[in-house]
């Protein structure tokens, strides 16, 4: 594959001149902001000032491929086979195991999230921009690449400065991060995102399946609605800030929404260009007799013999002359200089304000935490990436589902999570802030999450509830809770057929509820209101015993509500008087 990647480049090379003109019809022809009859198309509708906000990317904003995919109709003809170097209809056609990644990846987020309206040929799009849809196609059965993609590290020399975050698990590079996979996660956001996406029990970001189901429940996070334009721009902004790269994914996602089709795995076509003139992600994590982190930009091995990608050669041929060298031969290098970041200079977090955290079960907390990243001195730090997570064994999560989120911290070098939503488990939330790329001691946050409470019951209608001795009531008894003036759902509740007003015992006589087993009962305990906040009881019964007697029912949070039940005998009316006897 290699090799044949390698063929591509230096025939791509000879004839840029060619590609150039055809590119440069294509991209006029598609110019931001116009389509074919002249109106603005989805894909360049202006991104919210939020959405270009964050600090954080899924890729570490990693080069990708620039390819616009053509003018063709995607729909393919008998006469347009697949394979590599194809173009037009070819284009459309998506390795057999890779497509499949992506539509397992939108069946699972339709259940698990289906609010997001994930389109899988939204992942084909970035499948394609970030690493042309693992290379082709090379991948085994299981979804696994057959080499692993990486691209260049992320060491500043104009690309973005991530020092290592995995210690090489992932990238083979223990200085500096480098974007992973066919999705080409960095290790940092791997980390929280990966997904087990084919069963395996692994979370490998070189696997399609895994990465596909990752890249869908990150770009579905924050509660987006990729139906919703905004959020679509805010989603892909995430994957990496680029408004070039929002261009160019919604134009793929509008060419594979019009028609695609599937090619054996290891057929697809492969990309050229790359938005930083390189050749592309290298193929694997280190180049043969070199030192993890020093793989060349690009992958591909320099040599006299190789143009550089994307530059025309001398008109006439040839390997053009080999320049003399700047220096004298021995001169020993000048190691470059470093200039530290934003993160190196972070000695410690600090909290910045945050609020007691309480929430009822099921309820968005109120407050949000807050926290500061500050130099050794106490001077704050901003562009700094806080991540939050929370931890040990509870349901709570941040809005959106997921138990991590990473923001930066701005310009007062105060990073703001995301807003909690408390699960059903009640009891103490630890949430753990740490500095992204940094070794510092991290700050835990505590949270709370209480029971569901109800503060007013009341009865939904006022019929009387009466019934003669030994026979059943007709009428159920049927309570709202609410709490604030809220529907209060979920609410555990008791009813008890007590004593008296001053005595909350059960009665031993009087109206009854019965079990299953059709026994006599006088408290009913494990109930719950609806998602209505309503509780109907079950019927009631009466013994033979007459008079008034009380019904309570009382909720967690302190509501309380006394019904009265009559039993009584049936009045009779008096006997007419008989008539006289007739003479």
């Amino acid at each position: 594959m290699a090799a044949q990647f390698g063929r591509r480049l230096r025939k791509g090379a000879a004839t840029t001149a060619v590609a150039a003109v055809a590119v440069a019809a294509l991209s006029a022809s598609q110019a931001p902001g116009v389509n074919d009859h002249g109106r603005q198309t989805a894909a360049d509708a202006t991104p919210s000032p939020e959405a270009s906000a964050s600090d954080g990317s899924a890729t570490g904003n990693s080069p990708y491929y620039t390819d616009l995919p053509p003018l063709k109709s995607p729909n393919p003809s008998p006469s347009t086979g697949p394979g590599p170097g194809g173009t037009g209809a070819t284009e459309a056609g998506i390795p057999a195991t890779v497509l499949d990644a992506y539509k397992k990846a939108e069946t699972t987020l339709r259940e698990a999230k289906p609010g997001c309206n994930l389109p899988w040929q939204l992942l084909a799009a970035i499948g394609r921009v970030e690493s042309g849809q693992a290379r082709g196609g090379q991948v085994r059965a299981d979804g696994t690449t057959i080499k692993p993609i990486l691209g260049p590290q992320l060491d500043g020399n104009g690309f973005a400065l991530i020092k290592d975050t995995d210690d090489g698990a992932y990238d083979g590079n223990s200085a500096y991060d480098s974007a992973v996979g066919p999705m080409q996660f960095i290790p940092s956001t791997w980390a929280w995102a990966g997904r087990d996406g084919n069963g395996d029990g692994k979370k490998d970001p070189n696997n399609i399946y895994d990465a596909a189901l990752a890249a869908g429940h990150y770009l579905c996070r924050n509660n987006w609605d990729l139906s919703q334009q905004d959020d679509l721009d805010r989603a892909i902004l995430s994957y990496n800030q680029s408004r070039e790269y929002l261009n160019l994914v919604m134009r793929w996602l509008e060419y594979y929404r019009k028609g695609t089709h599937e090619v054996p795995d290891g057929t697809g076509t492969l990309p050229d260009n790359r938005s930083d003139d390189g050749a592309g992600a290298s193929p694997t994590p280190t180049t043969p007799g070199s030192t993890p982190g020093t793989t060349p930009r690009g992958g591909a091995t320099p040599g006299p013999d190789r143009p550089k990608p994307g530059k025309p050669g001398k008109p006439g041929g040839g390997t053009p002359a080999p320049k003399p060298p700047t220096t004298p031969p021995g001169t020993p290098s000048t190691p470059p200089t470093t200039t530290p970041t934003p993160t190196d200079t972070v000695d410690h977090l600090e909290d910045a304000g945050t609020a007691k955290l309480t929430a009822m079960a099921g309820d968005t907390f109120g407050k949000r935490i807050s926290t500061r990243a500050e130099t050794e001195a106490g001077k704050a730090v901003a562009k700094v990436r806080v991540r939050f997570t929370v931890v040990g064994d509870t349901d709570t999560t941040f809005t959106g589902g997921e138990s991590v989120a990473t923001v930066a911290t701005n310009s007062s070098g105060v990073a703001v999570a995301p807003a909690l939503q408390a699960g059903e488990k009640t009891g103490a939330v630890t949430v753990r802030a740490t500095v992204v790329g940094r070794t510092v001691p991290g700050l835990d946050y505590k949270a709370t999450v209480t029971e569901r409470a109800a503060d007013t019951l009341a009865r939904t209608d006022d019929a009387a509830l009466t019934c003669a001795p030994g026979g059943e009531f007709a009428t159920q008894v049927e309570v709202k809770a609410t709490y604030n003036g809220a529907v209060a759902d979920g609410v555990a509740a008791t009813a008890t057929l007590i004593t008296s007003a001053d005595d909350a015992t059960a009665n031993d006589k009087g109206p009854y509820f019965k079990d299953a087993d059709g026994k006599t009962v006088r408290t009913l305990t494990g109930l719950k209101t609806d998602a209505k906040g309503l509780l109907k009881l079950p019927k009631l019964y009466a013994d033979d015993t007459t008079g008034t007697f009380l019904l309570r029912i009382t909720t967690a949070g302190g509501a309380t509500l006394t019904v009265e039940l009559t039993v009584a005998a049936a009045e009779t009316s008096a006997p007419s008087a008989s008539a006289s006897p007739s003479a």
